[in-house]
């Protein structure tokens, strides 16, 4: 391997397009395989519709930004969607009859955890899986949505137990490098955020990434699962919303009415080679869409 080769290497990794032209400019193409990128954000800021996309859009063919493959979704808290996801899947079949079954579906495959160690060994289960191609199309794409619920209270904060917890985290996030790069996967898991209070800079006093803030709803925030998790992921976007005031004209009234706009933007925390961008988006029927400024 030759420093010229080197690189090449992020121009030749596979990506998966997220749909939106705007949105694959902030991540260099879109969603890196051979690396696990994480969504964070908090609740309703779009993190599962962006995972829901992804499945059905990795069934495309490279040609039209998919990967030609099919999907692993573990799913950690409530119910799964299945609802949005089949509305997505038959929006998609719709656009693409010629390259999508007519059930995308049928090449997602759903399963439930309860917590790490569960997971630890569904990982190795599908390790099997893939190695005996029980698919009809490759598995080329993996998410985990979210991997904080999986810690919300098995550990508590003693030093012993914050110690096994960044076994775990480091026990998780390499057998999942290990996927990605064996099988050319790209990996997806979503994080929560939880309030921050601490020095105006970074996290703990160290800055980590393009943002020396988080913030969100009128917040500031900071992911879950602290700075021992943040060293095992390879890419991070932060998704923010924010409630605007506006002035709303109605027909045939006295005055202006008041009405509250939701306001969503796309955030490059860090990722290789890559230099922080941004991007407003908003959630359709056909999914989240990047907004031209």
């Amino acid at each position: 391997m030759t420093p010229q080769n080197l690189m090449l290497l992020p121009l030749s990794t596979p990506k998966l397009s997220i749909g939106c032209p705007i949105l694959d400019h902030c991540l260099g193409g879109g969603i890196a395989c051979n690396s696990i990128i994480e969504l964070v954000g908090e609740s309703g800021s779009g993190k599962t519709q962006l995972c829901l996309q992804l499945t059905v859009r990795a069934q495309l063919p490279p040609s039209h930004g998919g990967l030609g493959g099919s999907s692993i979704y573990i799913f950690t808290e409530f119910s799964f969607p299945f609802r949005r996801l089949q509305q997505l899947g038959n929006l998609y079949h719709a656009s693409y009859p010629n390259l999508l079954r007519l059930e995308p579906l049928e090449d997602i495959y759903v399963h439930g955890v309860h917590d790490a160690q569960e997971l630890i060994h569904v990982l190795g289960d599908i390790e099997a899986f893939i190695a005996i191609d029980h698919t009809r199309l490759p598995v080329k794409l993996i998410v985990i949505d979210s991997i904080a619920a999986l810690f919300r209270s098995q550990y508590q904060t003693t030093p012993a137990d914050l110690k096994r917890r960044s076994e775990m985290f480091f026990n998780i996030s390499g057998t999942l490098k290990g996927l990605a790069n064996k099988y050319g996967l790209a990996v997806v898991v979503t994080n929560q955020v939880v309030d921050f209070i601490g020095p105006h800079h970074g996290v703990n006093g160290v800055r980590l990434g393009n943002l020396e803030s988080l913030d969100t709803s009128g917040r500031r925030v900071s992911p879950a699962l602290g700075l021992a998790w943040a060293h095992c992921i390879n890419s991070r976007v932060f998704l923010a919303r924010h409630e605007k005031s506006i002035e709303v004209d109605i027909r045939n009234a006295p005055s202006t009415s008041i009405c509250s706009q939701t306001h969503r933007t796309f955030h490059l925390v860090f990722a290789p080679h890559l230099a922080y961008a941004s991007a407003e988006f908003v959630i359709k029927k056909e999914g989240i869409v990047g907004v031209s400024q």
